[in-house]
C-alpha cells in the first residue's frame, strides 16, 4: 500500500555510499525537507577492498582545478567546509590533520593562482626546491584519515534519522515502482520523489545509467606508521610521475602514487610498492625512523618495519569530467521522476565532495520546484561552468 506524502516531506534515495554519496545524502538531509535513504552494496564499515575506492584515498585537500572554473568552485567550497570541520573543537576535528603542504613541480607549471585562497600560500625560493623541481609553493591545508572520516559521515547521517540499505541494485527502475519496499519487505511504502546517483565507478554498469564514459584510473599506495611526520609533500615530475607523502591525524602517512587509466587490476603490484617506497623516501627522507638517520643516509630497508599495508583503488574517472545534471525518467503510474547525477570525480572525490553535493542539491531542488519539462528526456546541466577536467 502506497502511503501519501501529505506531510510535505520528500522521499529521496541516494545511490552510493562513498565519500560523494555520503556527503550528498548528508547535505540533502540537512535541509530538513527530505527523508533520505542511501542504497549501496558496499559501506565504509566493510573490510577494505577495491570495490570501495574511498577507503584507499589519501586524502589531502590540494586542488588541481587549474583553469577549470567549475572545478575551482567545487574544490574551494569543499575546502571551506573541511577547514570548518577541522577546527579545534569542531564537529569532526579528530578526522583531520591541519598541516603545511609543499608542492614541487618539475613540469611546465609556472604559477598556482587558483590556489591563492589557501591559508599561508607562498611561492618557494629557488633555494627551497628539491630534486627535479623547477618551481614550488606551500600552504596550509588538511589531510583526512579517510576510514575515520567516512564513518563520521555515515554516523552523522544515521544520527539525523537517515536510513541505509545494503542493496545490490541492478537498475534504477527497481526503486521507482514501490519505493524501497522491494528491499525492506514492508507492505506499505512511500513513492520516491527523486533519485541521486553517486555510484562512482559503478555508474559504468548500473542499469538505467550505463555511462561508458566512466573508466577506472588505478592508483596504488603504501601506508606507513610515522607519527613524527607532520607535514605533506608532493612532487610532480616532467614525465608526469607523481609522488606524495600525506600525514594523518593518527600518525600514519600515506605514500604514493600512480595514475593508470583503464587498469582494472584490483590488488597491489609488489614492484609498484617498491617503486613508491623509493620515490617517497627520495621526496621525504624524514619518513625513516629518527634513530636510523643519526649517522647515515636512510634507505628503503629502514621503511620496511613501519609499513602497515600497500593499497590499491580504482578512481572513477569520466571523459568530460564530473557529471552534474538532471534527467527525468518514467515511474510506473506516476509520470516522470527526476534523477540527479553526481559522479565521475576521478581522484578528486574528497576534495570536491561538499562543493558537488551543494550543486547536486541545487539541481534536486530546482527539479522538484519546477517539475518535468516538456522535453523531459533532455538532461539539465548545472548552470555554473564547464563539465570539468
Amino acid at each position: 500500500m502506497a502511503l501519501s506524502n501529505d506531510d510535505q516531506i520528500k522521499e529521496i534515495v541516494v545511490i552510493g555510499a562513498g565519500v560523494v554519496g555520503l556527503t550528498t545524502a548528508l547535505k540533502i538531509q540537512e535541509q530538513g525537507a527530505y527523508r533520505v535513504t542511501i542504497v549501496a552494496e558496499t559501506l565504509p564499515t566493510d573490510p577494505k577492498s577495491s570495490r570501495y575506492t574511498s577507503h584507499w584515498a589519501g586524502a589531502h585537500h590540494v586542488s588541481h582545478a587549474y583553469d577549470d572554473q567549475r572545478q575551482r568552485k567545487l574544490d574551494q567550497d569543499t575546502f571551506h567546509a573541511l577547514w570548518q570541520l577541522s577546527e579545534p573543537g569542531g564537529a569532526a576535528e579528530g578526522c583531520f590533520l591541519r598541516h603545511t603542504q609543499t608542492e614541487y613541480h618539475g613540469d611546465d607549471l609556472t604559477d598556482a593562482e587558483w590556489l591563492h585562497y589557501m591559508p599561508d600560500f607562498k611561492y618557494l625560493d629557488a633555494t627551497e626546491l628539491r630534486g627535479p623541481a623547477k618551481m614550488g609553493f606551500s600552504f596550509s591545508t588538511v589531510t583526512m584519515n579517510t576510514p575515520v572520516y567516512l564513518n563520521w559521515l555515515m554516523s552523522s547521517f544515521l544520527a539525523k534519522n537517515g536510513t541505509i540499505l545494503r542493496v545490490s541494485l541492478q537498475h534504477i527502475s527497481q526503486l521507482l515502482e514501490r519505493g524501497t519496499s522491494l528491499y525492506t519487505g514492508a507492505h506499505s511504502y512511500r513513492d520516491i520523489d527523486a533519485i541521486v546517483v553517486c555510484a562512482g565507478i559503478g555508474a559504468r554498469s548500473l542499469g538505467g545509467v550505463e555511462d561508458k564514459d566512466v573508466y577506472p584510473i588505478r592508483g596504488q599506495t603504501v601506508l606507513l606508521r610515522a607519527p613524527w611526520i607532520k607535514f605533506g609533500r608532493t612532487m610532480t615530475e616532467a614525465d608526469g610521475t607523481y609522488t606524495y607523502t600525506m600525514p594523518r591525524s593518527n600518525g600514519d602517512v600515506l605514500c604514493g602514487g600512480t595514475r593508470v587509466p583503464n587498469d582494472w587490476y584490483p590488488i597491489p603490484r609488489p614492484e609498484i610498492t617498491e617503486d613508491i617506497l623509493v620515490r617517497a623516501l627520495q621526496l621525504t627522507p624524514e619518513l625513516a625512523p629518527p634513530q636510523t638517520r643519526v649517522d647515515r643516509e636512510p634507505t628503503v630497508e629502514d621503511l620496511r618495519p613501519i609499513v602497515i599495508e600497500p593499497g590499491c583503488g580504482l578512481r572513477p574517472g569520466r571523459k568530460g569530467g564530473i557529471r552534474l545534471e538532471v534527467e527525468w525518467v518514467d515511474a510506473p503510474a506516476r509520470g516522470k521522476v527526476p534523477v540527479v547525477y553526481n559522479y565521475g570525480h576521478s581522484g578528486y572525490g574528497f576534495l570536491s565532495s561538499w562543493g558537488s553535493a551543494s550543486m547536486a542539491l541545487d539541481l534536486l531542488e530546482g527539479a522538484l520546484a519546477t517539475g518535468a519539462p516538456t522535453n523531459a528526456d533532455i538532461c539539465v546541466d548545472h548552470p555554473s561552468g564547464n563539465p570539468g577536467n
